[in-house]
Order: structure tokens, then C-alpha cells, then sequence
């Protein structure tokens, strides 16, 4: 009896319990099927309870009628259930997010989030644009620094053309008035000197303010190289330091004598500014020209520097004097010498042989704004290419006296031996250089060595390399035996 009624007991209390669960089923709304994950649904059934309570509060807030909620105690005790957690887990909760709750962190964030009340979200800040001005202003007041460097290079480009233009027209008027002289003269007049052929080409442009004409073919001399050196009118800047300092135009006329048709001997007429830059520049003037003389004609004063006294009488003649007399103002200097080498060399202590001397003419005349400013003007330069042809011929005659001959032959000489013992010494001093430099190398390679024996011998050699050195020279005397 006791089985029957425990029996009866535990049918009752299974019946209970399926009661119960076909009940809660029925509230939650949830299938009764066997499911081993039942446990962990009830739990989010729990969640969704919470949802709705806080949907509940909501509506509650504004101002509508509550509804009862079925089930709340059961989801009560169950949002109890599920949210339990130990205090330690919510402080770490609280460090791990806690820089969501920074207002710096997330600025602006909120705006787009629909407001609590009406449910919509909140108006976006209005963004202001600021409206930028165009940079080209109508205002030419504003670009006066542009506007001035662009008038200035108009200025300058004109310049240019204008000055390259009359330097232009200046070389060919001055080659069509004295073409026809130079071809009585010469049989080839303007060659380039590049074709095989013969090219009477005229002119050389070696810039816009130089021109180049050579000549060839003449009795007395292997050729003739006319310059015309111009002003830099096609540059401005020149053209207005021309204004503060004038220049002339000059002509520079050079002839190279042939050897056997010149005689020994160096003489120079120049105006007195131009004589002294000549007497500290050209190397054979400051060594053979030592007499100097001054000479004034028709108001230019001249210095004349020549080899010899007698050069002086030879050259002064009456044709001389009367260029000077009327045409004074062009000429500027005039050199002959059998021992022209150019400028003198800055630095002599790197000349290692004697320079080789050629016999030369050379005329160096000025032309003022007066001739050049038309044809006719050009003509009456001629007379300066007749001093050149006077003056090739008249070298070509004078012959020197026989002391005075034997006077440059010394001079000559004894600058030629001065120069050989200035190179000797220049020789030596770069033999015992050399030298030098070799013991330093061998030194240096037997300290290399790390060898103490050939350490020691080297010295020992080099000590009495000192002391022979050091010992006074002795001459040794052969005498004869009575």
C-alpha cells in the first residue's frame, strides 16, 4: 500500500510539473519540443521581457494609458537571474568602456541620433562658406613692379636690335671705303681661312660688337689681321656707363713681318696714358725700351719709347709729323718689335721655356662719332691704312748701324740668359722637390715594414747622408813633382 500511495504521490507530481510547463508554453508562446539548448532560450525569452519593459517606460513617459504586462514577476525574477554578475566584472566593464562616455571623444555624435521626445533626428549645424575673392584685381596700381620690369626689357631688347644694327652698319661702311685700297695691297682680302678655296668673303663676326678681316698676299709680310672693336652699344648697361666714362671705337690693325725683312729692334709711339699702361703690360716694351722721350704735336702729347736713340730720328720723319698734325686724335698707339710675346705672364715661376718672340706691327687707331657716322666719313679714314703700308715698307729699308747692332745683339742676350738661369733655377727647385718627395715615400715604406734591422740601416745611410752634407767642400790640388 505504502508503493501504490508513493506511486500515486510522484504521477501527481510529474502531472504538476507538465502542467506547469504546458502553462508557461502557453504565456511565452514558445514550442514544447525537445530541444537541449531549452535552458539558454528561456533566457533570452528573459531578454526580451527586459525589451519590453523599457518599450513600456517609454510609453509611459509620454502620457498614454499602461497596459498590464502578463508574466511580469516571472520575467522579473528572470531579468534577475540572467543579470547577476559579480562586482568585480562591472568595475572592469566600467574602465573598458569608459572613454565612450568621453564628450571629447565622439563631438557631434548626437546630432544624428533621433531626440528622446519627438523622434527625430536633430538638425544639422549649418556650415558657413566663406566666399574667397578673385586674386586678379581690376586695380593695375597693383602690378606697377611687373609693369616696370617688363618696360625695361622692351627697353632692353630695343637697345639691342639699335646697337647691333649700327656696329653692323659701322663694319660695312668702314670695308666699303677701304676695300678697293686693301685689294691694290693685298691679293687675298678676307678670307675665313677654313675652304680651300679662296673666299673674299669680308668680314669675321666674332660678336655683335667685334669684326674680324685678314688679309694676305703682300710683299714683306706673311699677312695683315684688321679688328674692328666697336663699342657694346647692343648691351644697355654699357651704353650707360658710356655716359659717365666715354670710349672710342678703335681699329687694331696687326701685321706679322717676315723675318728676313725686319731688322733688330723695338720702338713704340703712344699718347702718354696709353704709353704707361704699355710700359707695365707688354714684356718687350718694359725690357728693351729704357729711352723715353716726349714728343707734342698740335696739342697731343706723345711719349716715345725706342731701343735706341737713332730709332727716334728714323721714324719721326716729316710724314710722321704731318698724321700727327692732322689726324693727332686717331691715332693711339703704334709698336713695332722683333721681340713681341704678348702681356706680360702673371706668374713667371711656371714658365718653363723662353717664349717664342715674333716681329710684328702694330696700329691701334681711335675713330670718334664724326667718321663713322656716314660714308664720306669713313673715307677720310684712309689715310691710317697708308701710315700701315708706309710704315710695312719703311721697316723693310731701315737697317741699323753696327753698334747699334751689336748693342741689341747683347741686350738680347743677356735677356735670353737671364731668363735660361731664372728657368735653371725654376729646374732645381723642382729636381730637389722630387727628390724630397722620393725619400719621404721610401721612409714612410720601411717604417711600414715593422722591420727593426732595416729600420736601423736607413737611418744609419740617412745619418751620414747629414754629415757629408753638413762637411765643407773641399778642392783637391794636383801638384807636380820638381
Amino acid at each position: 500500500m505504502r508503493w501504490r500511495t508513493d506511486g500515486w504521490t510522484l504521477i501527481a507530481a510529474l502531472l504538476c510539473v507538465l502542467v506547469t510547463n504546458v502553462w508557461s508554453a502557453g504565456v511565452h508562446n514558445v514550442d514544447t519540443e525537445d530541444n537541449e539548448f531549452a535552458e539558454f532560450e528561456d533566457f533570452d525569452d528573459d531578454d526580451d521581457v527586459v525589451v519590453k519593459e523599457d518599450e513600456k517606460v517609454d510609453t509611459s513617459s509620454s502620457d498614454q494609458p499602461v497596459k498590464p504586462v502578463v508574466g511580469k514577476i516571472a520575467a522579473d525574477e528572470s531579468v534577475d537571474e540572467a543579470t547577476v554578475e559579480d562586482e568585480d566584472d562591472e568595475s572592469d566593464d566600467d574602465v573598458e568602456f569608459e572613454h565612450f562616455q568621453d564628450e571629447e571623444e565622439f563631438e557631434g555624435f548626437e546630432q544624428g541620433k533621433p531626440s528622446a521626445k519627438g523622434g527625430k533626428p536633430a538638425e544639422a549645424a549649418d556650415i558657413k562658406i566663406t566666399k574667397v575673392p578673385i586674386h586678379l584685381r581690376t586695380n593695375w596700381d597693383s602690378f606697377y613692379l611687373e609693369m616696370l620690369m617688363i618696360a625695361g626689357l622692351v627697353v632692353y631688347f630695343l637697345n639691342f636690335v639699335a646697337g647691333r644694327t649700327k656696329n653692323q652698319k659701322i663694319a660695312n661702311n668702314w670695308l666699303s671705303a677701304h676695300k678697293q685700297l686693301l685689294e691694290s695691297n693685298f691679293h687675298i682680302v678676307g678670307d675665313d681661312g677654313k675652304s680651300t678655296e679662296v673666299d673674299n668673303s669680308g668680314f669675321i663676326k666674332e660678336s655683335e660688337n667685334s669684326y674680324t678681316l685678314w688679309c694676305s698676299g703682300r710683299n714683306h709680310c706673311e699677312g695683315m689681321l684688321v679688328q674692328l672693336q666697336l663699342l657694346k652699344r647692343q648691351d644697355l648697361l654699357h651704353v650707360i656707363m658710356y655716359m659717365f666714362r666715354p670710349a672710342l671705337d678703335q681699329i687694331i690693325i696687326k701685321v706679322n713681318m717676315n723675318p728676313e725683312d725686319m731688322d733688330m729692334f723695338v720702338f713704340a709711339i703712344a699718347k702718354k696714358k696709353t704709353a704707361q699702361k704699355l710700359t707695365k703690360e707688354m714684356a718687350d716694351i718694359s725690357t728693351f725700351c729704357k729711352e723715353k722721350k716726349t714728343v707734342v704735336v698740335n696739342g697731343n702729347e706723345f711719349l716715345v719709347l725706342n731701343e735706341t736713340s737713332d730709332l727716334s730720328h728714323s721714324f719721326m720723319d716729316s710724314k710722321m709729323d704731318a698724321i700727327l698734325n692732322m689726324h693727332g686724335d686717331l691715332v693711339d698707339y703704334i709698336h713695332i718689335s722683333d721681340q713681341y710675346t704678348g702681356p706680360k705672364i702673371a706668374d713667371e715661376n711656371q714658365v718653363a721655356k723662353v717664349p717664342e718672340a715674333k716681329k710684328v706691327l702694330i696700329f691701334v687707331f681711335n675713330v670718334p662719332g664724326r667718321y663713322h657716322s656716314n660714308l664720306e666719313g669713313m673715307e677720310s679714314l684712309k689715310l691710317t691704312l697708308q701710315l700701315v703700308f708706309y710704315f710695312i715698307d719703311k721697316v723693310k729699308r731701315l737697317k741699323l748701324g753696327k753698334d747699334a747692332k751689336k748693342k741689341a745683339e747683347q741686350t738680347r742676350s743677356k735677356m735670353e740668359g737671364e731668363f735660361l738661369k731664372m728657368t735653371h733655377q725654376q729646374r732645381i727647385e723642382a729636381a730637389q722637390a722630387r727628390r724630397e718627395e722620393k725619400r719621404r715615400a721610401e721612409k714612410e715604406r720601411i717604417m711600414n715594414e715593422e722591420d727593426p734591422e732595416k729600420q736601423r740601416k736607413w737611418e744609419e745611410k740617412e745619418h751620414r747622408r747629414e754629415l757629408k752634407k753638413r762637411a765643407p767642400k773641399m778642392k783637391q790640388l794636383k801638384v807636380k813633382a820638381l
